[in-house]
């Protein structure tokens, strides 16, 4: 399941590729026909993020933009099997340099070239459903939820928990569920999140490690930033929420606006320092995470890029005991049993 910092890419992306511009939506797949003609021939305005929460606004053609009593919000959660696929013309690369967009699960990669091209219509041809008559959409593949295309882009939904369209006030009724979001944090509507998160986290006798992944305590966390914010605070996973210092919890909030934003901006997951950045150096000992740098120039390897996650059994990179690992409420704990004593 992608974290939230992917989300908010997302989110920028469709900005980037649809923002402002009336879409083709449908479905095909049928499991969305209802909604997809809720939204077909709209104007997105905005689509946004709420940890792993997407909301994209459509509304009329008149006005172009601004509010209106007739927005609807289209409301996307990807769950553990949800992908988007983006395909575009040449315009939509960086520069115009003709790049495809293509990712699964999370935020986009904006490739050039690889395996795949990009089909252009002769000139006055017909064109496959594309708005702007020169561009030819690739046809969906595999069981696409829901299709949005544009005039110079489109972007194919698979496989995801959650796709319906929203009123503004049941918009807001999902966000009242969900804790507050660090990459969110100091934005119009969030009051800063930190004295909220606080106040959840030390009210429980739930274990801080499970605290972390609920949704409604903090939202965006996934099982990669807990486990990792909670080594860097030295704080034990398996302590209830109510004993862990009140400074302990702020620190952790504010550690995570960190790392999360610059997920969010890199597209990677990157929480080491630099002096702790060793590779592991034996194959194959821990499965390797995916970051959407891998193979990019200067960035720091997967291998280097985390203290505890995936890392049981090989030694804590400041103390040097085995990483240990647990299931707590049917996900994989990973922490170091000497740093978060």
């Amino acid at each position: 399941m992608p974290e939230g910092h992917t989300v908010h890419r997302l989110a920028g992306a469709l900005n980037g590729l649809f923002g402002g511009e009336i879409l083709a939506v449908s479905s095909p797949q049928g499991r969305f026909e209802g909604g997809a003609a809720l939204l077909d021939g709209r104007r997105l305005v905005a689509a946004e993020a709420w940890g792993k929460q997407l909301f994209c606004a459509f509304a009329p053609t008149d006005p172009p933009a601004g509010p209106h009593d007739d927005v609807r919000w289209l409301r996307v959660h990807l769950g553990l099997y949800g992908a988007w696929t983006f395909a575009g013309d040449p315009s939509t690369g960086p520069g115009g340099s003709g790049s495809r967009i293509v990712h699964a699960i999370g935020a986009p990669r904006r490739r050039i070239g690889e395996r795949e091209t990009t089909p252009v219509a002769e000139p006055g041809g017909a064109v496959d459903g594309c708005l702007s008559g020169e561009w030819v959409a690739p046809a969906p593949r595999g069981a696409v939820r829901l299709r949005l295309l544009g005039a110079h882009a489109v972007a194919d939904l698979t496989g995801p928990t959650a796709c319906e369209v929203l009123t503004g006030s049941e918009k807001a009724a999902v966000e009242a569920r969900l804790g507050p979001d660090p990459i969110r944090a100091g934005t119009s509507g969030d009051g800063g999140g930190r004295a909220e998160f606080v106040a959840r986290v030390r009210r429980s006798r739930v274990t801080v490690g499970q605290q972390l992944m609920d949704q409604a305590v903090i939202a965006g966390v996934g099982n990669i930033y807990r486990a990792e914010a909670l080594f860097r605070a030295g704080v034990d996973p398996l302590g209830p929420g109510r004993d862990v210092p009140e400074t302990a919890i702020g620190a952790i909030w504010d550690d995570l606006v960190v790392l999360m934003r610059d997920g969010a901006t890199t597209g990677a997951i990157v929480t080491t320092r630099p002096e702790h950045r060793v590779p592991d150096g034996v194959h194959g000992a821990a499965r390797r995470t995916r970051q959407n740098t891998d193979g990019a120039a200067g960035a720091v390897p997967s291998d280097e890029a985390f203290y505890v996650y995936h890392r049981d059994g090989l030694p804590c990179r400041v103390c040097g005991a085995p990483v240990l690992t647990k299931e707590l409420v049917g996900r994989n704990l990973f922490w170091c049993g000497v740093c978060q004593a």
